[in-house]
């Protein structure tokens, strides 16, 4: 199926976002996580479009967005409220459903909670994850700092590409290390965490689907793998008991679920919507 898309860029603090939008149906946005873009997500995408009519943009200092001069989550979190405004000012035939893999799942929450008329309800894909503690310990600091060492290497084979990452290996384990304070509620700036990523949850009464791999940190039954698959278990389990009408799926599968598995992640998002459309009727 071939699908014609059309561009857009929007200019936020100093930097410029391309917003590419395709397919038809229901209007979604699918926000990629941190060192994704939407190329690399190209698969899941033109599976999306045959059910949806899909936005999807790359996140400050990735693919074709241009590099900035600070990178934080609430700077990535206000570029995605400048995308959702130029999005809420086209005319849909309703407002958009919102998708989001790993750190775009916490973006996509954070918006969410804040302009909840804007949006008809919510994807998370292996992200937004009320961890009972740190998911990078002190013991974790030098086995993360050498993958993030690495992936930062082979940017320099797609450098200029629709698939480079412009951030540094230290920006990438910092915005982790932020996310990490985040998501287990602890107020570092009042106007981005709020009260804690649990409230977050249950301020939010638009329909909200988790899809979990269950083995986030591999198969390994050796290292730090097991800890960290545990804790992110407990935490969506927390969630869950929290927010009993959220719908959860689980794929067999690691983190990068959204490559991986695209076939199946697409599957659930179009069964979700079919779901939720039912009830809404």
């Amino acid at each position: 199926m071939t699908t014609t898309t059309e561009q857009f860029t929007v200019r936020h603090d100093g930097v410029t976002i391309p917003v590419t939008r395709g397919g038809e149906g229901r209007p979604l946005v699918l926000c990629p996580g941190l060192t994704s873009t939407q190329a690399e997500l190209h698969e899941l995408v033109e599976l999306l479009r045959r059910d949806f009519d899909v936005f999807t943009f790359d996140l400050r200092g990735h693919g074709f967005s241009s590099a900035a001069d600070r990178y934080s989550f609430a700077a990535f979190l206000g570029d995605f409220v400048a995308v959702m405004k130029e999005v809420g000012r086209l005319e849909l035939p309703s407002t958009p459903l919102l998708a989001g893999h790993s750190y775009g799942a916490d973006l996509i929450l954070h918006y969410a909670s804040e302009y909840p008329d804007t949006i008809s309800g919510l994807i998370l894909i292996d992200g937004a994850n009320p961890l009972p503690a740190p998911f990078i310990t002190q013991a974790d600091l030098p086995e993360f700092r050498a993958l993030w060492e690495y992936v930062v290497t082979r940017q320099e084979a797609i450098k200029g590409t629709p698939r480079q990452v412009l951030l540094t290996a230290q920006q990438i384990l910092d915005l982790n290390l932020e996310l990490d304070v985040i998501r287990s509620g602890i107020d570092i700036d009042i106007d981005v965490v709020g009260t804690g990523i649990l409230d977050r949850y249950r301020n939010l009464d638009r329909p909200i689907h988790l899809i979990m791999a269950t083995a986030m940190a591999g198969d390994s039954n050796e290292g730090r793998a097991p800890r960290h698959n545990r804790l992110w278990r407990a935490g969506m389990d927390q969630l869950v008991r929290e927010r009993p009408d959220i719908t959860t799926a689980r794929l067999d599968a690691t983190h990068g679920l959204v490559v991986t598995h695209a076939q199946d992640v697409a599957r659930i998002i179009r069964t979700a919507h079919t779901l939720a459309a039912r009830a809404a009727s």
